[in-house]
């Protein structure tokens, strides 16, 4: 897989100046979590559903891109500010449960060591991304990284968030390349013109590969991967 990540940045004939990496799912383990408050409270709505029902139907979606989604199955409108009071439960539960994914915490260190900068764009909201790297002692090192979809017009798989980061850290969209794990956030790295690696450690990620992004199995091979990039584009 190295070479899918040098080949794409060498065709743009531009440096790699910029990590971006998804959270959920990628740098931390919050997707099982998550998903068991989603399903219980939907089936609690009247829509019966699994915590891997859930995985599959929203991975990569926020709370209010799921809205209108589980309003037209219900038939009815959520209750008011449904969204808010469930973000404000999973804030509870993720900062009592949540784990970093494996190899996560090296990937940031190595990442910083080969000299490049890099930041963490989420669907998620800074609530929730301060209750997951917080009980993982992580605040210090992603703080003033962190880009939630609270912060721009729309969240993944519009590009919103990725061009946020790169013009955060002052880098053009091509010179930048996205980790991610979701089909929402492949799409939203390949329309903000980004190269993406697509982070799939439980399969062989042919449904990332689909969309664009060059599939790897762990984080631990990322220093790899991003080292092949610096040298394609020396």
């Amino acid at each position: 897989m190295t070479h899918l990540v040098a080949q794409a940045l060498r065709a743009r004939r531009v440096p790699l100046r910029l990590v971006i990496f998804d959270c959920d799912g990628v740098l931390v383990d919050s997707e099982p979590v998550t998903n068991r408050l989603v399903a219980t409270e939907l089936t609690r709505l009247g829509w019966p559903m699994t915590a891997v029902e859930c995985q599959v139907r929203f991975l990569g979606l926020n709370l209010s891109a799921m809205a209108p989604l589980i309003e037209a199955k219900l038939g009815h409108p959520l209750p008011p500010r449904w969204s808010h009071r469930l973000e404000e439960r999973l804030v509870t539960i993720l900062a009592e449960e949540v784990e970093l994914m494996p190899g996560a915490a090296a990937a940031l260190a190595e990442t910083t060591r080969l000299g490049l900068p890099w930041r963490v764009a989420s669907n998620s909201s800074h609530a929730e991304l301060r209750a997951k790297f917080g009980r993982n002692g992580l605040l210090d090192v992603v703080a003033g990284r962190l880009h939630s979809h609270h912060d721009v017009p729309q969240g993944k798989p519009a590009p919103d968030l990725f061009l946020a980061a790169a013009a955060a850290e002052g880098v053009a969209s091509a010179c930048c390349v996205v980790v991610e794990d979701s089909v929402p956030g492949v799409r939203a790295a390949m329309a903000a013109g980004m190269t993406c690696l697509g982070f799939c450690p439980k399969d062989d990620g042919a449904y990332l590969l689909a969309e664009g992004a060059a599939p790897f199995h762990s984080l631990h091979d990322l220093p790899t991967l991003l080292r092949a990039a610096l040298e394609g584009t020396e």
